[in-house]
């Protein structure tokens, strides 16, 4: 019995900052070899990437750089061009309609590996507005100070 074992290759980690996560989904992706050997080398980022859907109703993901493979020769990949990402039509077409809606977008959160095929994990997003992301920020840094706190308390016992 083989365990689902999951490599993460990269992460957005920008994008928890800058937009509420509504929803989360999981896509294949569309990718050529040395492409996939680039990222089993970790050589991704998905930062000020998004996903769009085109006029034949496919999520294109754009934005995305993956280093070109260095072993590679003349045929190796373009290191931003656009990737399909692979979902059924009717998901498709439901995250279109929700995209419609007035702020909501679609962004990837994380690339990584599962039974040897690289999965994207995108997100139906709202974007954050300023105090929004201040007050992340003071509650992040005040569960921080209440688990020094805590911490500290525990030693001293």
């Amino acid at each position: 019995m083989q365990t689902n074992k999951i490599k993460i290759v990269t992460e957005n980690r920008k994008a928890r900052h800058d937009f509420h996560i509504i929803e989360k989904y999981e896509t294949g992706i569309a990718l050529t070899g040395t492409e996939v050997k680039s990222l089993r080398q970790g050589k991704c980022n998905l930062q000020d990437s998004h996903v769009a859907v085109n006029k034949n109703v496919e999520l294109i993901l754009c934005g995305c750089h993956i280093s070109p493979y260095e072993q590679g020769n003349i045929n190796n990949h373009e290191p931003l061009r656009e990737r399909k990402l692979l979902m059924h039509k009717s998901e498709i077409l439901k995250l279109f309609s929700k995209t419609r809606e007035k702020g909501l977008t679609l962004i990837p959160l994380k690339m990584y590996f599962t039974r040897g095929k690289v999965k994207v994990e995108i997100a139906l997003a709202s974007g954050k507005k300023q105090h929004d992301k201040r007050q992340d920020i003071a509650e992040r840094d005040a569960k921080r100070d209440i688990a020094r706190i805590i911490k500290s308390d525990s030693r001293n016992e």
